[in-house]
């Protein structure tokens, strides 16, 4: 078969991720042995395309990456339109298409989560430069496919966590409250809490009473069960500050809109003068959530507890076999596409198959948050795990 493309750009965006180089690979391999196209890499996401940074990418240079974390290429969270150079925030879009076209690309392959979508789209529609997205994300929040890879990775890594905290919860009788990560979706904390065992499990889309955990961990410890593993998701949050949300993010619009203030005040060359009253020169400390919640159950339930926070642990390290295969099966189709002509879409994963859905569809798209009543709860409510709620 004939390629209608002839070369492609590949850059990495957004948070590194398990699985980037295994996708990197499948797609440079097919795209070069099969429709003979030529293969771009870009380094360190949009500022590398802007700052015109950039490495051939050849069958023999991606070969053995396929058990490799992070990316080659390198990333960045840097957005085409609101990137910072010399130390001003400007919209580098033109410079980033211009540099597109001079290096022969028919079309960008971007790779990355939420922001990485709508980054993609606003190069094809603010620049007319064709683009083709795959979809990254521990968090398994990109709509519009059943899921992203890089989570299948994290979750393993955080369910080994969850194990191991058993041991020493179960050795000391504590509980022990994991932090995992999830602002906004709670794919993360309920796949591994699940898998992990844990008697409580709290993610955004739900909501606890702190009153109710309390009383399951006492009546655990009433019916001879000493210790208790909660997995926390990042956002998970309170009845009372699920009520208290609309006020916190009109707040947050309004912070919003002080900066955006502020800036033009300093483009005019004006100097904003506040008082110590309402400057804090360091940034005020906030409590991790999940902290502030072992601190809280610890008085209310008297059994000593501890924290702990995986953080970036969860982006690190190689790829699980699952994520092998599934960034192997999207790299690949999106060469497959890329050679009939197919552009700016996303290729996501629909009822086990890879399949394009047009961008747009995907940007204009809510994020993927756990649905109340999704198997995997049921599944956890029924052999007894407590979500907060009842």
């Amino acid at each position: 078969m004939k390629s209608k493309t002839h070369c492609i750009g590949i850059l990495t965006s957004g948070g590194d991720c398990p699985g980037l180089n295994a996708a990197i690979r499948g797609i440079v391999k097919t795209a070069t042995s099969q429709y003979d196209m030529q293969v771009i890499g870009i380094l360190d996401g949009f500022r590398g395309l802007v700052e015109n940074r950039t490495r051939p990418l050849l069958y023999a240079e991606v070969s053995g990456i396929l058990t490799e974390g992070g990316t080659i290429l390198g990333t960045s969270r840097d957005k085409p339109r609101k990137m910072v150079m010399g130390g001003e925030e400007m919209d580098m879009t033109a410079a980033a298409v211009r540099n597109a076209h001079r290096l022969g690309i028919d079309c960008l392959v971007c790779l990355g989560g939420g922001g990485t979508q709508k980054n993609a789209l606003h190069m094809h529609e603010a620049g007319g430069l064709n683009v083709l997205t795959l979809p990254k994300t521990i968090d398994n929040d990109v709509p519009e496919t059943d899921t992203s890879f890089g989570f299948d990775t994290a979750m393993n890594i955080a369910t080994e966590a969850i194990d191991r905290l058993h041991t020493t919860a179960s050795s000391h009788q504590r509980l022990m409250v994991c932090e995992i990560m999830g602002h906004n979706a709670g794919w993360l904390a309920l796949g591994s809490g699940v898998a992990g065992g844990a008697d409580v499990i709290l993610i955004p889309e739900i909501p606890y009473d702190l009153n109710l955990v309390s009383e399951f961990i006492r009546a655990r410890r009433r019916s001879g069960r000493r210790f208790s593993i909660l997995a926390v998701a990042e956002g998970a949050i309170s009845k009372d500050e699920a009520r208290s949300a609309k006020g916190k993010k009109e707040k947050e619009k309004e912070k919003e809109r002080e900066k955006e203030r502020e800036k033009e005040k300093e483009k005019e060359g004006e100097r904003v003068k506040k008082s110590d009253t309402t400057r804090i020169v360091l940034p005020e400390f906030e409590e991790p959530m999940a902290s502030r919640l072992a601190r809280e159950l610890q008085h209310c339930t008297g059994i000593e507890a501890r924290m702990t926070s995986l953080g970036h642990v969860q982006r690190g390290g190689a790829p699980s076999p699952a994520d092998r295969l599934l960034c192997t099966r999207l790299g690949a189709k999106a060469a497959e596409l890329l050679a009939e002509g197919v552009y700016n879409v996303m290729v996501a994963v629909k009822s086990g198959k890879c399949e394009p859905v047009d961008l747009k569809k995907v940007v204009a798209a809510k994020k993927k948050t756990v649905p109340t009543d999704h198997p995997w709860i049921q599944a956890a409510r029924l052999v007894g795990t407590s979500f907060g709620d009842v």
